[in-house]
């Protein structure tokens, strides 16, 4: 029995001698690298997941040619976010121009161990009545279609970061941060390509419920702020289920910090977490994946069984 015993502590023993000098040989091997080195190594093993790391604001945010576009977007994308951990305000804002029905979305909040935002451009291949809007698969528009977006990220009044780019999604995350959706606030510019296109989504806008003194607009730029959307939230952002994923969210962002304590900026976090613990590396980044995926099958059943009840 004691022998048992004895061979059980020493092998605790080995494994938390193995255990750091596996993360001290990690933490020489990140001080060694250069700036640029690690931010191609990080960009190279975020590709496959859809998002890149951007140095000057030291978050991380979508790629342009994301695998995510080939899906869409559609409402229940929305209203079962929180079973992924994600509990954020969404504002979408629906218009008619040029023969179709466009969407934009902007959503803020917590996405598991990241804070964070996005816009996002949809459209339809026609014009749809709003009675359908929750009901249609809305695409990613094309490349010629890109509009130049722009989102500051504001906690509690104290900017967080600021992206900008010509792009159909663009997010910013900064992992680590824990917040409550009404605890951050966007302000979003887009630039638009013709005054017929603007002037449709200002007056979406502003039937939304925005004013107009609050929307600025210069040349064909729309700049506002979101602090409280006006829109109709999914009805289990508040319930038990919301509560329990913030809950878990914030627990699994002060283990992230506190495994990543020898590193200050995400750049190294991130890569520590990757050579350190890469299946929580894998599970940071694979939240959007699943998402989309599996709410892309919940919509093809839910549109046959549509199909079904019309017949």
């Amino acid at each position: 029995m004691y022998i048992l015993f004895g061979i059980l502590i020493f092998l605790c023993i080995l494994f938390f001698l193995l255990f750091h000098w596996k993360k001290r040989k990690i933490i020489c091997k990140l001080c060694d690298m250069q700036l640029q080195e690690k931010v191609c190594l990080l960009n190279q093993v975020m590709e496959p997941f859809g998002f890149c790391y951007s140095p000057s604001q030291d978050i991380i945010t979508s790629r342009i040619d994301a695998w995510q576009r080939q899906f869409g977007y559609c409402s229940l994308y929305d209203k079962t976010a929180v079973h992924f951990s994600m509990v954020f305000d969404c504002e979408p804002v629906y218009f008619n121009y040029n023969g179709r029905t466009w969407m934009f979305e902007f959503w803020k909040g917590q996405y598991g161990i990241s804070a964070g935002s996005e816009v996002g451009i949809y459209c339809s291949d026609k014009i749809l009545s709003p009675w359908e809007y929750d009901k249609e698969l809305f695409k990613s528009v094309s490349d010629r279609e890109l509009l130049t977006l722009s989102v500051t990220t504001f906690y509690k009044g104290n900017v967080l970061f600021t992206a900008s780019q010509p792009h159909w999604w663009l997010t910013g995350f900064c992992p680590g941060k824990y917040c409550r959706p009404e605890d951050l606030t966007i302000r979003v510019s887009i630039t638009f390509r013709n005054e017929a296109m603007m002037y449709c989504f200002l007056q979406s806008l502003v039937q939304s419920g925005y004013i107009k003194c609050g929307i600025s607009v210069c040349d064909l730029t729309v700049t506002f702020v979101i602090a409280k959307p006006f829109s109709y939230q999914p009805c289990c952002k508040k319930c038990c289920k919301a509560k329990w994923a913030q809950f878990k969210n914030r627990i699994f962002c002060k283990l992230y910090m506190w495994i990543t304590r020898p590193f200050i900026c995400t750049l190294d976090k991130i890569l520590y977490l990757y050579c350190f613990l890469p299946f929580v590396f894998r599970h940071m980044l694979c939240m959007k994946k699943n998402r989309k995926q599996k709410y892309h099958k919940c919509y093809r059943k839910y549109k046959k069984s549509h199909k079904k009840i019309k017949l």
